[in-house]
């Protein structure tokens, strides 16, 4: 396994609208769809959708940091998203679509804090950033079929109406940062 790979944990509304952007990138080695920031332990996708366990729909990005930077990552985490929707991404609705970073160390954290106010500095949104900051617990991997689905389910409804809107956006702004298939 490349010895450069770092992770970093990200929860943007539905797992599977986090992963299909962050899989498109160079430099991005892994995505794992799954659940962090709650109370209960091997949470399932069920308990999940009722919003009771306090878990997010998160992914965690194994990356490669000589390929792209942390800082990156959250650039394009912002960009894909609606960071000023709180316990919201479209008409999915609950604390388990929340936006959150969840650091794992020190300089993450500071990363997250540091860019938030450069993206309130220059007033990138009309609105005020409710993106959470929080200490990474334990990361529950998501059910199987949950893994790659956009990859898998890309001409499903959901994928067609919410998805690739994001990764035209994606790849608008960021043709730079993707994969050369």
């Amino acid at each position: 396994m490349n010895d450069n790979l770092q992770v970093a944990t990200f929860a943007g509304g539905c797992f599977w609208c986090t992963e299909a952007v962050f899989l498109r990138l160079e430099g991005v080695e892994k995505v794992v769809s799954g659940y962090t920031g709650g109370h209960i332990k091997n949470p399932a996708y069920r308990e999940i959708c009722t919003g009771r366990t306090g878990h997010a729909e998160a992914i965690q990005i194994f990356y490669d940091e000589n390929r792209i930077s942390y800082k990156e990552l959250l650039e394009i985490f912002f960009a894909t998203h609606d960071p000023t929707t709180l316990n919201r991404q479209g008409n999915d609705i609950g604390t388990q679509y929340r936006s959150s970073i969840f650091y794992h160390n020190d300089i993450q954290k500071q990363s997250a804090e540091d860019f938030i106010k450069y993206l309130e500095n220059e007033q990138i949104f009309d609105s005020p950033i409710v993106t959470e900051i929080e200490l990474l617990g334990p990361f529950y991997n998501a059910e199987d079929y949950h893994q790659n689905y956009y990859n898998q389910n890309s001409e499903q409804g959901y994928c067609q109406f919410v998805i690739n809107p994001k990764l035209k956006k994606l790849r608008a702004n960021y043709s730079n940062k993707l994969k050369t298939i």
